[in-house]
């Protein structure tokens, strides 16, 4: 999941049954539209972010990686924070069957997320709060 900071936008996101570096690449495939050259992407140091296929594909679409320090896991905490909403809000209340549902649900929770979703501090959805930095 790529989320951006300013607005909390899910800018993209990719879903698997498996940590991949595919999962990854395919997740910033999928957000080059919405990313201008030069922005700032944020991981932690696992495998996947670590790989010539991460650190290519960043290079070719003006990305700039940016990792935690090893041991140091408070620099990713906006990743964290939004899984924890996303598992308290989409997943554990609904106990899905099986990985279909679960992608639904995902689906249907990340569309709700950026659009109706009404975000603490600017009493925006996450859509609002982009469109008004867009006209701005």
């Amino acid at each position: 999941m790529i989320r951006d900071l300013y607005d909390n936008f899910i800018v993209s996101y990719h879903l698997g049954t498996e940590q991949t570096i595919n999962l990854v690449t395919e997740t910033i495939k999928k957000a080059k539209r919405e990313v201008a050259d030069g922005t700032l992407l944020h991981s932690d140091q696992g495998f996947q972010y670590t790989s010539q296929a991460y650190n290519s594909l960043t290079k070719e679409y003006g990305i700039s990686p940016s990792m935690s320090r090893a041991g140091n896991p408070i620099d990713n905490a906006m990743a964290e924070n939004f899984f924890s909403i996303l598992k308290t809000e989409c997943i554990k209340p609904h106990k899905p069957a099986d990985i279909q549902e679960v992608k639904e649900m995902i689906d249907d929770y990340m569309n709700f997320y950026n659009y109706e979703r009404i975000q603490l501090k600017s009493k925006l959805t996450p859509y609002e709060k982009r469109c008004q930095f867009s006209v701005n």
